[in-house]
């Protein structure tokens, strides 16, 4: 697990561009898996562009403190 906010950015930094799965709790035994392309990062959050014409939002952003707290879990395809 990575253990503060600038190594979670730069880990992330490296994979701008490729896709991403994101598995995020949605609420009680409620997991939401998204999939999309890492698109950019910012200081305090990146922005995920999501897949698929069932989407409900073209973009979807997280905060690096979601994954450091493990509310959502990043994996790269």
């Amino acid at each position: 697990m990575p253990i503060s906010l600038s190594v979670i950015k730069n880990k992330l930094d490296d994979h701008i561009g490729q896709p991403i799965l994101v598995t995020a709790q949605a609420g009680r035994r409620k997991v939401t898996e998204r999939h999309g392309i890492l698109r950019e990062t910012y200081p305090a959050v990146f922005v995920v562009e999501l897949d698929g014409e069932s989407a409900k939002f073209e973009r979807v952003s997280y905060s690096y403190t979601d994954i450091l707290t493990q509310n959502i879990a990043v994996d790269f395809e």
